[in-house]
Formats: C-alpha cells, sequence, structure tokens
C-alpha cells in the first residue's frame, strides 16, 4: 500500500518550481527526462503529476503500460513512499470539461461531439487546442483538497522546441482577443501561470549540433516571450576521454600484443581511425558544450545509458536529476 501523500515542502530545493514544462528536439529523450524528473520529484512521500498533451502516448510506452486516458491515475510509486500520476490530455475531452465547468453543457455537450462539432472546433482552430491543453495543465497546478495542494509537482512532457514558443503564447494571445467571458479569464490565469516563479521551462538537448542550435533558437524565442527558462539538460552525455594525445599505430600495435589480442595491419588501421574519430567527435562536444554554458542556465548532465530507458534507467537519471546542483 502506498504511503500518504504528507509533504508540504517544495518537491526539490534544485528545482523549486511546481510546473516543470520539458521541452527538446525530437529525438533528444524529452519525454525519459520529463519522466525522470517526476519520480525524482516524487521521493520522500511526495506526489507528482506527469502529464503528456501531444497525443502520442509517450508514457504509457516508456512505462510499458496500456494508453492513458483522460484521467488522472496511478503510474508508479517512488522511493520513500512516493508517487507519480500521469495523465494524457485530450484536447476534445479538455473542451467538454471546459463547456460543463463554464456552461453547465454536460449533456448538451457530449450532443455535439456526437454530431462532431467538438472535433470540428477543436481542428479548424488549432489555438484552442493549445488554450485547452494548457489550461488543464494550470488546473492541475493549482488545485487544492483540504487546503493542501493535491500535488507537490506537475511535470508536462511539452511539445518541441519549434513548438514551445507558440504552444505557451497562445494563452496570452487568445486573452488579448477575448474582451469578455470564461475564456478571457481563463486565459489570462494560464498565461500568468506560465510566466510566473511557479514555472519553469527546461530544454533537453543532445551535444550534437541540431539539438544544440534548436535549444539556443528555443531559449532566446523563451526569454523573448517573457517564460521562466529553468535548466538545460544534456542527455546521453559521455565520460570524458582520458587527457593526452592520441595513441599512434605503433603504441597502439603494441599495447594489442601486450593483451594478446590480433594486431594485424587491418585491426590496427581500423581502430586508430576509431580513436581518432572519437578524439574529433568530443572536441566537438566540449565546443557545444561551452556555448550551452555560455547562456547562463544550469546545466544538467545525464548519463548515456547503453541498454536503453527502462524502468531501472529512468531511476538512474531521476537519482541525476535531483542531485544536480
Amino acid at each position: 500500500m502506498r504511503a500518504a501523500h504528507q509533504s508540504t515542502e517544495p518537491a526539490d530545493p534544485g528545482w523549486p518550481a511546481r510546473l516543470h514544462v520539458v521541452t527538446g528536439k525530437g529525438g533528444t529523450g524529452k519525454t525519459s527526462v520529463a519522466a525522470a524528473l517526476a519520480l525524482g520529484l516524487a521521493a520522500g512521500g511526495r506526489r507528482t503529476l506527469l502529464v503528456e498533451v501531444e497525443g502520442r502516448q509517450g508514457i504509457a510506452q516508456l512505462f510499458g503500460v496500456g494508453p492513458l486516458p483522460y484521467e488522472e491515475r496511478h503510474l508508479t510509486d517512488a522511493p520513500g513512499g512516493g508517487e507519480v500520476r500521469a495523465l494524457a490530455v485530450d484536447a476534445e475531452e479538455a473542451l467538454l470539461e471546459y463547456l460543463d465547468m463554464f456552461y453547465k453543457l454536460g449533456a448538451a455537450g457530449r450532443a455535439l461531439r456526437k454530431l462532431g462539432a467538438i472535433d470540428f472546433a477543436t481542428t479548424i482552430a488549432p489555438g484552442l487546442r493549445d488554450v485547452l491543453l494548457t489550461g488543464k495543465v494550470k488546473e492541475a497546478t493549482s488545485r487544492t483538497a483540504g487546503q493542501r495542494r493535491v500535488y507537490d509537482a506537475v511535470v508536462l512532457d511539452a511539445p518541441p522546441t519549434g513548438r514551445i514558443g507558440r504552444f505557451l503564447n497562445v494563452t496570452a494571445e487568445t486573452a488579448r482577443l477575448a474582451k469578455v467571458g470564461p475564456i478571457k479569464t481563463q486565459s489570462e490565469g494560464v498565461a500568468a501561470l506560465l510566466r510566473s516563479p511557479t514555472t519553469a521551462v527546461h530544454v533537453v538537448t543532445l551535444l550534437e549540433e541540431m539539438p544544440v542550435q534548436e535549444t539556443l533558437d528555443a531559449i532566446a524565442e523563451l526569454t523573448s516571450l517573457g517564460f521562466p527558462v529553468g535548466r538545460i539538460v544534456v542527455n546521453g552525455a559521455r565520460p570524458a576521454l582520458p587527457s593526452g594525445r592520441a595513441t599512434g599505430q605503433a603504441e597502439l600495435r603494441r599495447g594489442l600484443l601486450a593483451a594478446g589480442l590480433p594486431a594485424d595491419r587491418a585491426t590496427v588501421a581500423g581502430l586508430h581511425a576509431e580513436a581518432v574519430d572519437q578524439v574529433v567527435r568530443r572536441e566537438l562536444e566540449e565546443t557545444l558544450r561551452a556555448e550551452l554554458v555560455e547562456l547562463g542556465s544550469p546545466l544538467t548532465e545525464l548519463p548515456l545509458l547503453p541498454a536503453g530507458v527502462d524502468r531501472a534507467g529512468l531511476d538512474v537519471l531521476a537519482g541525476a536529476l535531483v542531485r544536480a546542483d
């Protein structure tokens, strides 16, 4: 049986926000990082909510469970009696909830869905989708029960860097266009939360040229729009190579012979070429790392997991995240 949710302290002093928005270029592992962060922040008897909004069911695949419904449900336990819940936000379901909450159109809203009006509305107005998605995240972040917050932290597996500025800023645009009514009020509330110290937008990258460039562009855009940038998370970081000059072919051949390994010309030449490629690659990584450091945001590096990201791997990443300075 899971321990009762008793924590009233921030989820982690190194991650002081309550809403953690995790973005990154596709292929950088942002979903894995978001899941690991939710696990890490839930340790010690806390409760976190891990949310996805893109309809990919990436969280379910990562944890090896069935597709997540539009319903907050237990996903996994965390060390020390903590709990991670998960929610896959669906724009249509969120619109129905919105219509019922503000306009008391529960049955009528379901009838509109049968007629296809709900799908029509969210398809022709993609901005409306983002308003509904971010609105649901805001509601979960702010929700209380018995004069305490339901979740110590909410972690959002957000759209990728190429779309993150537009996704987060759509509520501000809607609040500006809507003059009165619930839509304006809700949009203003979401826009205020996303720009407050309660929120931090973390950007996941690899030490590769395209992901780093997208990270630089995304942080510039987020900063210009007034969103609080949190950490840059370098995923899949490899240990540093030993210092010193590159080993020559003669030295490499002697080392192979001493180890009782094949040391023919083709083997030595192939290994030497691979070693040179590794040195060049690591020099590029150091250059890219320096570019990220220059941004001034906290930089957190997560280890490369040779066996891939399974539950044990998520625990490794979670520990590395919460231990970050």
